[in-house]
């Protein structure tokens, strides 16, 4: 939608890579999980361990979700971008290419409890 300014409009973008003081924002969410009504936010150095990250403060996030205790990290399909993505898990996030600002889903297979009988 075009901005309508009595003055000329100069948009300032505050997130960027360079507003956060050497970390950059990743999101992740679990799809068919509807308890989580948006992506986690994380705010981490690019040097952080993705294990670390998924089986530290993702999980610790996901325990009020019935299926969280069921979840095997070896067993979920990861997407970036909409295909289908193989972390390496002992690699940071910028070992795995991960950028600021970008998503991660992960689907569990199997697990679906908040979605209804329909729910794949």
């Amino acid at each position: 939608m075009p901005v309508a300014a009595i003055a000329d409009y100069v948009a300032v973008p505050r997130d960027r890579v360079e507003n956060f003081n050497g970390k950059q924002l990743l999101f992740v969410s679990w799809d068919r999980h509807l308890l989580f009504g948006a992506p986690f936010l994380f705010c981490v150095p690019p040097t952080t361990n993705l294990r670390y990250l998924v089986e530290g403060p993702l999980t610790a996030l996901l325990q009020a979700d019935p299926d969280a205790a069921a979840l095997d990290w070896n067993q979920v399909q990861w997407l970036r971008e909409g295909k289908p993505w193989t972390p390496d898990w002992n690699a940071s996030l910028a070992g795995n290419g991960l950028l600021h600002k970008e998503q991660l889903r992960f689907l569990s297979h199997g697990l679906n409890s908040l979605c209804g009988e329909g729910g794949q």
